[in-house]
């Protein structure tokens, strides 16, 4: 699923809107995949998170959720992705994630979060060149 994704997200997406909305779509299966590496490869080499944080720490970050829980599930709402330019975008959502382990019917935690992203496409793909959330129940 990731790498039919990405195919799409690099050259197949017929505008740009589409080619961010399936870059979105790799994140979301790199996190439930659990899978720190896809996380990162979808990451600015400028990327820049909440206090300061950079790829690297955002790499460490997730691979750190992705120990912690067995299972992890994100639920998106509507995105609202805005185009700036040819090669920029800011993309906002809501999103639910929730953590558990093992073959439990329901997950031991769950966080719904506002989600605001911006986008660059370098070299023909689109990466994430920052990254914040807050609690959405704030």
């Amino acid at each position: 699923m990731l790498l039919a994704t990405t195919l799409v997200a690099c050259g197949g997406a017929s505008s740009p809107e589409e080619a961010v909305r399936s870059q979105v779509a790799a994140l979301q299966s790199a996190i439930e995949e659990r899978s720190a590496s896809a996380v990162a490869e979808l990451l600015d080499e400028d990327f820049i998170g909440p206090q300061n944080m950079d790829r690297r720490a955002a790499r460490q970050m997730a691979a750190a959720l992705m120990l912690r829980h067995q299972r992890i599930g994100v639920i998106t709402g509507p995105l609202d992705v805005q185009l700036q330019g040819e090669d920029r975008a800011l993309v906002r959502a809501r999103a639910a994630l929730t953590g558990g382990e093992g073959s439990a019917l329901l997950p031991d935690s769950a966080q719904a979060w506002r989600i605001e992203s911006g986008w660059r496409l370098r070299g023909g793909t689109w990466r994430i060149t920052s990254l914040t959330w807050t609690p959405a129940l704030q």
